[in-house]
């Protein structure tokens, strides 16, 4: 079974929100901030203008303006598999900095990305 993971991930946000489940909303909240940055693409060059309200504005309708990309399912999941491998590594490195208290949460956050992963199939 396939799943969105995009999907899995913004439907455990609510949830966890109610819950009070701050490591979750954290931690899901990063990986869809990290999936909406992978899908940005650099804004088209318009040359500003010279004069107006604004020097150096971008004029136009939508000149400010860029598409997005469309991520495939692989690359979701890539994106968020490097969110938790970030996490696990932070978390040792964070162990080995006597920041034990916060190495578990680290660890929390990378199980729920693991589980949250796995649900996808």
């Amino acid at each position: 079974m396939s799943t969105d993971l995009r999907a899995v991930l913004q439907s455990a946000l609510l949830p966890a929100m109610r819950a009070g489940d701050k490591d979750t909303v954290a931690v899901v909240r990063s990986a869809l901030a990290a999936i909406a940055n992978a899908e940005a693409v650099p804004a088209p060059s318009t040359p500003p203008a010279e004069d107006g309200p604004v020097a150096g504005a971008a004029i136009g309708v939508g000149s400010t303006e860029a598409p997005r990309r469309e991520l495939t399912a692989d690359e979701v999941r890539e994106v968020v598999e490097h969110e938790r491998q970030d996490r696990v590594q932070a978390a040792e490195e964070s162990e080995a900095g006597g920041l034990g208290e916060y190495a578990a949460r680290l660890r929390t956050q990378a199980a729920i990305l693991g589980f949250l992963i796995e649900r996808t199939g």
